[in-house]
């Protein structure tokens, strides 16, 4: 006779449960792990910022600027009776020659902007995109230290970035960061590019020379500087002249092509020595 074995029917319930148990056991332990690697101080940050956001008076501010209004609640410092002091995040997006220096340095004359200089010079700084959001979170976190770090009543707060700085190799992370934290970027390029380009070997002469006591200065603030500088007259390769420019100009243009999506303002620098309102 064959021997008929019958299965019993607690076994798929038994089975289920102990998935379900080992489920549970596996998603504590993920949140635990999660837990200790945030740390109780990016806890305790959260908390801080959604604090703020609900006792700070938004009413005031359009429905369409909410987004780029923040309460950072940073954490080497205080912000103390400035907490709902409203910040708005700014990135000055250029390249090199085209009066960025001379732009921020007017930012910065105001008492409560600061824009941090050209942090991602570094090439630690923007040797991947994680060091890149890395060092941006410390910027719009306000625990980035530099000459131009104000006070606590902060209310503009952003970086210069050379589009040759990593920005252009990782557009579209650094764009869906600034839509995602509301960072808005001011475009500031030279119409005039034979003029940047003469600049550019300027500076490149001066590098290596130090025609002011021996000390190279990128950016001067004074006539009698400038005019020791404007003594050098580079020589031009006409040949590859128009090519040299054009693909100064096609870089450009690709990399405002691929960050026009991010909430933006275009600026010239010819215009902005005409009308500095």
């Amino acid at each position: 006779d064959a021997l008929i074995v019958k299965s019993s029917k607690k076994s798929p319930l038994a089975l289920r449960m102990v998935v379900f148990a080992m489920t549970m056991i596996c998603g504590i332990f993920i949140c635990t792990m999660c837990m200790k690697q945030l740390g109780s101080d990016s806890w305790s940050r959260i908390v801080k910022i959604e604090i703020a956001e609900q006792l700070c008076n938004k009413s005031a501010i359009p429905r369409s600027e909410v987004h780029f209004v923040h309460y950072p609640q940073p954490i080497t410092y205080s912000r103390s009776e400035c907490m709902c002091t409203p910040v708005r995040f700014f990135a000055i997006i250029s390249s090199q020659r085209s009066g960025s220096g001379w732009f921020e340095t007017l930012l910065n004359s105001h008492m409560n902007v600061s824009s941090n200089g050209e942090i991602f010079s570094s090439k630690e700084r923007r040797s991947n995109i994680s060091s890149i959001i890395k060092t941006l979170d410390k910027v719009y976190n306000l625990d980035w230290n530099s000459s131009a770090s104000k006070n606590e009543c902060t209310a503009a707060v952003g970086l210069k970035w050379m589009i040759n700085q990593g920005l252009v190799a990782n557009h579209a992370d650094v764009a869906d960061y600034f839509n995602r934290r509301g960072v808005s970027a001011i475009f500031l390029f030279r119409r005039n590019l034979l003029r940047q380009l003469v600049s550019q070997l300027a500076n490149n002469h001066d590098r290596y020379l130090k025609q002011l006591n021996g000390t190279h200065k990128a950016h001067v603030h004074t006539s009698y500087e400038a005019n020791i500088l404007a003594r050098y007259k580079p020589r031009l390769n006409t040949t590859s002249l128009i090519w040299r420019l054009k693909q100064a100009d096609d870089y450009t243009r690709d990399a405002l092509q691929n960050l026009k999506r991010i909430n933006h303002i275009t600026i010239y620098y010819e215009d902005l020595i005409r009308n500095r309102t």
